[in-house]
């Protein structure tokens, strides 16, 4: 269990976790248009973020294009084919840590 803000989060630990260098952090995401908070994530391994992984929001979300409330698309949901997993690919440069 990790602490972040108010928040009591469980860490999810598995193979994909494993995958990435066997450790993780929570971030909390940001729209870079308007600033507004969109959710918190659990970010597996070392580098950028590319795609979100649904099993990892801690947020229920729909299976539809990420927008902000401001009307920023933010990313579409896929299947990451390598992994069979479902994800939202972000797009460059939309949100920030």
């Amino acid at each position: 269990m990790v602490v972040f803000g108010k928040e009591l989060y469980k860490i999810k630990s598995d193979r994909y976790k494993k995958a990435r260098g066997g450790w993780s952090k929570i971030i909390k995401l940001h729209c870079v248009e308007c600033g507004e908070y969109l959710f918190d994530y659990q970010k597996d391994g070392a580098g950028i973020l590319k795609r979100l992984y649904f099993d990892r929001i801690f947020k229920e979300l729909p299976k539809k294009p990420l927008k902000c409330k401001c009307g920023q698309l933010l990313g579409i949901p896929i299947i990451y084919k390598k992994e069979e997993r479902p994800a939202i690919r972000l797009f460059s440069g939309v949100v920030k840590k």
